[in-house]
């Protein structure tokens, strides 16, 4: 039994350790969005940083549109790079996690 323990504790350790290699991963997973009409574009990492943001000119000229188009395009591409990262996350997570009966967090 202790060395099913030891086992154990060696499986979560080396998941551990997948995890920040997946996080460090993430910071070059790059998503990509933009308005419907294309005139604003950001790119964030799957890690949820802001990496570039590319505004048409003709969006200089109303501040409260510009704003608008801030809020939706870039909670878009939060939502989208949220997603990527639970995902990647999850499955390095799952495939870590020792078998114990009666703990189905991932399942």
């Amino acid at each position: 039994m202790f060395g099913d323990i030891m086992g154990m504790m060696g499986k979560i350790k080396e998941t551990q350790q997948k995890i920040e290699e997946t996080k460090k991963r993430l910071d070059t997973v790059l998503v990509d969005e933009q308005s419907n009409d294309g005139l604003l574009k950001v790119t964030l990492t799957a890690n949820r940083t802001i990496k570039s943001v590319d505004i048409d000119d003709s969006l200089l000229e109303d501040k409260e549109q510009l704003e608008d188009y801030l809020v939706l395009v870039l909670n878009k591409a939060i939502e989208k790079a949220t997603a990527v990262n639970e995902a990647e996350l999850g499955a390095v997570a799952k495939d870590g996690m020792p078998n114990i009966p009666g703990l189905d967090m991932f399942s």
